[in-house]
């Protein structure tokens, strides 16, 4: 049996407003085996984000995590102090957030932000602290790294920038490091060295990693394993050849069809109609039906995830018959 880093049951979070609640994540659970890479993948909106911001506890009010559990190695991270969390932010658990130009301190160097990060998990000296972060620039391929210590981030190209990012999520060398879109508004060659590179830091760290993206292209060049996410649901989950190979779930084959393929040659992409649901009020009944071509009135009420082949989940009425 694989040894699991992180291990995520039940998990809801939602926001509390004037107008009722919104169900952000809605009853999420997924592991992510040591030293394996898992994708989180949907529409903006689907839960995505705010699902790697609860494992963080960085959720905001008037949100919160209303229950469920989140444990990393045996640690059950909903029964932490705020203090106690803040110490396993950075050591134990990092995260690459979306765009590295609102999230790096525009008026300091980005060698002292690395700096300060080994400095606050580690009783190292200012000198040695300094070493390590110009030893972690050389292994995520920052060039130059004496000078790039130096640069202010808007000093840095967008790869550079990104690169920091991870040198300062991998620097303490955590157990679990959540990237959030972490090849955003990079092109493609930066893209593949991005991508590259964490599948590196993994072989040679052994850090866990849990990916969110839109990107279906990223998601399986680098995942094990995959779940699709669709208003606050997961509502498919396989190993990653499978999924792409048998998408069962009417949501993934959309997203499928909506991206180009030199297999199929269309002048004009698929793509799903109508938009994804207000989480403001959603009923018992399946969240994707007003925008599925299949839809029956067992739609009516939600599906529980129905495993249709070892390994392989899907939430959707149409797949009941199969595992009769």
């Amino acid at each position: 049996m694989k040894k699991m880093t992180l291990q995520v049951r039940d998990l809801c979070t939602s926001f509390f407003t004037d107008k009722g609640e919104i169900k952000a994540v809605n009853n999420v659970s997924f592991d992510v085996p040591k030293r394996g890479i898992i994708g989180i993948v949907g529409e903006s909106g689907c839960g995505k984000s705010m699902t790697a911001r609860s494992v963080m506890r960085l959720i905001k009010y008037p949100g919160r995590i209303v229950s469920g559990s989140i444990t990393l190695e045996g640690k059950e991270l909903t029964r932490l102090t705020e203090s106690e969390m803040a110490n396993v932010r950075g050591e134990e658990i990092s995260m690459i957030f979306q765009e590295p130009m609102t999230s790096l301190n525009p008026v300091m160097k980005a060698g002292r932000q690395v700096q300060e990060v080994v400095m606050l998990h580690r009783k190292v000296s200012k000198k040695e602290a300094r070493a390590e972060v110009l030893r972690m620039f050389e292994k995520v391929g920052i060039s130059e790294p004496e000078k790039r210590y130096e640069c202010y981030p808007h000093e840095l190209s967008g790869g550079l920038r990104q690169r920091v990012m991870i040198a300062m999520a991998m620097i303490c060398r955590p157990k679990l490091l959540i990237a959030d879109e972490p090849t955003t508004a990079l092109d493609v060659t930066v893209e593949a060295q991005i991508l590259e590179l964490m599948r590196n830091l993994r072989d040679e760290i052994g850090t866990s990693i849990m990916l969110i993206s839109h990107n279906l292209g990223v998601v399986a060049e680098i995942c094990d394993y995959v779940h699709v996410m669709y208003a606050g649901r997961v509502v498919e989950q396989a190993e990653t050849f499978e999924l792409f190979d048998n998408p069962r779930h009417p949501y993934t084959i959309g997203l499928m069809n909506a991206v180009d393929s030199l297999e199929r040659k269309q002048a004009v992409l698929d793509t799903i109609p109508g938009t994804v649901p207000n989480l403001l009020g959603l009923g018992e009944g399946c969240s994707f039906a007003p925008r599925c071509g299949r839809r029956t009135g067992r739609c009516d009420q939600m599906s529980e995830l129905i495993e249709v082949v070892p390994g392989h989940l899907v939430r959707c009425h149409c797949h009941r018959q199969e595992v009769r």
